[in-house]
């Protein structure tokens, strides 16, 4: 007699499921998708979603995870890879201007956007902390290049991260409005010469 298998198999994509729910977050905000919207998107039913991705506020954390590693990894590539905080905030903001106007998916970027109008207290402060690590990220590497002459010591750090923080999200709802990506590379551009001036190298 053949042994019963114990559970029921999965009959979906789990990883395709998720990147559709990603899609639904993106495009309606956290608190305006519905559990029947996500289904609907997902193609699967509510009891599966449950089983595979826990409650609502446990899908949208995955999805969060999700939308960092897949599309809003440029930022943390341009800060690890350039030479500069100027560099970096730079490149990030031209990037962004790129991602957030692409039109394989929804405009403008989920962590800024998905906590619209959200009712969830929880799931606003998980998506303000995730902001205000980037910010902190900025304003440690401007830091860092005040600390190396690379900045003006007077330059302030945490109101020029502030700034460049602003500008980004600034950009995402403009993206959400239909700016283009010439437009806001041109804000991109406009951004960067708010910046102190480089140092000059020291003579020898």
């Amino acid at each position: 007699m053949a042994t019963r298998q114990r559970g029921r198999p999965r009959s979906f994509d789990r990883d395709a499921a998720l990147e559709k729910a990603t899609m639904a977050f993106w495009k309606h905000g956290y608190e305006t998708t519905s559990v029947a919207d996500l289904t609907r998107a997902m193609g699967i039913g509510a009891p599966s979603l449950y089983a595979a991705f826990g409650d609502k506020k446990a899908l949208f954390a995955e999805v969060v995870e999700v939308y960092a590693r897949r599309y809003g990894s440029f930022g943390t590539r341009a800060i690890e890879e350039e030479p500069t905080a100027r560099a970096a905030l730079g490149r990030l903001l031209r990037e962004a201007a790129a991602e957030y106007t692409d039109p394989s998916h929804p405009y403008g970027c989920l962590m800024i956007s998905a906590a619209i109008n959200c009712a969830s207290p929880e799931v606003a402060q998980a998506l303000a902390d995730r902001r205000n690590e980037t910010l902190r990220g900025f304003e440690s590497r401007i830091r860092a290049d005040i600390a190396a002459g690379a900045l003006p010591p007077e330059t302030d750090a945490r109101a020029l991260a502030r700034f460049s923080g602003a500008v980004m999200q600034g950009m995402s709802q403009q993206a959400r409005d239909g700016a283009t990506k010439e437009e806001l590379e041109a804000v991109a551009e406009a951004a960067m010469l708010a910046w102190p001036q480089a140092q000059a190298p020291a003579a020898g």
